[in-house]
Parts: C-alpha cells; structure tokens; sequence
C-alpha cells in the first residue's frame, strides 16, 4: 500500500492488518528512526554516507505499534514534525533506501503481510498480490494533520502543516530513488471523501475478489 503522508495508509494497514490477522510493515517508520537518530546524532541529511552508515548500524525493532532503535524507544519521538522532515530528506538518498530494503523485505512471510509506505508496490514487494495506491488532496490531509496534532496538544497552524505537506509530495515524488508512484498495476482509491470504514470495505472486496482471505 502506497500514497502520501496523511492519506490514510496507516489506519487502513492497521485495521486490515488485524481484520485479516497478517503482520503490519510500517515502512515509513524505519525511515523515521533513521530521522529522528540522524537528528539526535548531528548527522546532516544531506550526508548520504553518513546516513547510510547510521542506517546499516542501527538496529530496530518493531512490535505491538512500538519501535525501537539501539534499544531507546522512539514510538512517540518519530511522529514529529521536525522528524517527519528530516525522514523524507534521508529517504531521497539512494544507499539510504538500499540499506533499509533488506529489512523491509525481511517482513514478508506467513500468514501474510499488510506494507505501507511510498515504494511498497513498486519497488520493496515488485510481485505483491494487491496493490492498493491511496491518495487524498493535499488540503485534505493537512486538516487530517492538523486535527491529529492538535489533539496530541500541540500548537500548530493550518498554513504551515499545508505547506509541509506540499514541501514533502514534493520531495517524495521528484527523488531520483524510488519517487512516490502508484505501481503500473495498482488499484487506486482516493479517501479525500471518505471515511476509514468506507476505504477499509473496498480494501477488502478488493482482498476478496482476487481470493486472498
């Protein structure tokens, strides 16, 4: 499953994930370890070899929602805005994505596996049996942001969210290393108007009709 931050990739493989009882791949959030450790270690984001280093040495752990890197919990630490920034500014350097891709790959496996993120389809899990690509207007996903951080009690305004949101489709689709692109055979669904129930039941026709649960 591919798509834009705040399009809804992590709530709808979270809930297919449980509903089908398969492992869940947060792919975004390995990147995000390697922001939020890059960040905390004063490596620069435009320091390929550095970043690829730290990402080759770090050992991360995922399970029950929650991560861990070098054995420090960051579950919290990598949703933050600064750290958001800073994954997708790693995440465009070529040996960075290398160096992540075993690991994403390592994931796969009985009874199945629900993988998030923005090259899923197209470059981590090329033969995946479903592709889902899920977009939503960037405006959209900023009010989905905004009320999310809002709600975790931080102040945030409206505009900036909007335009760190423009700032990184930006970054993520133009990177010479696996830009954000629906897979050729990718099924499309946009959640601009739609509510997570909604997007989780055509998910699932989706999983049902190529008899996949």
């Amino acid at each position: 499953m591919d798509g834009p931050g705040g399009s809804g990739k992590g709530a709808l493989a979270t809930a297919l994930a449980e509903r089908l009882g398969w492992r869940y791949l947060d792919s975004g959030a390995l990147y995000r370890v390697v922001g939020a450790v890059a960040l905390d270690r004063g490596v620069s984001t435009d320091d390929e070899a550095a970043l690829a280093a730290l990402a080759q040495g770090l050992s991360i752990e995922l399970a029950d929602g929650r991560i861990w890197a070098d054995g420090v919990e960051l579950s919290e630490r990598i949703r933050d805005e600064a750290v958001s920034a800073a994954a997708s500014e790693a995440a465009r350097h070529p040996s960075v994505r290398q160096a992540i891709l075993a690991q994403q790959r390592r994931a796969a496996g009985a009874p199945g596996l629900v993988a998030d993120g923005r090259d899923m389809g197209t470059v981590v899990f090329p033969n995946a049996e479903l592709k889902i690509f899920l977009d939503a207007s960037p405006e959209e996903r900023a009010q989905r942001r905004y009320k999310q951080l809002r709600n975790k009690g931080m102040a945030v305004n409206l505009r900036t969210v909007l335009a760190n949101i423009r700032s990184r489709d930006a970054r993520d689709e133009g990177r010479a290393a696996s830009p954000l692109q629906p897979a050729s055979d990718a099924v499309t669904i946009d959640s601009s108007d739609l509510s997570i129930g909604d997007v989780l039941r055509q998910a699932l026709a989706l999983i049902r009709e190529r008899g996949l649960a």
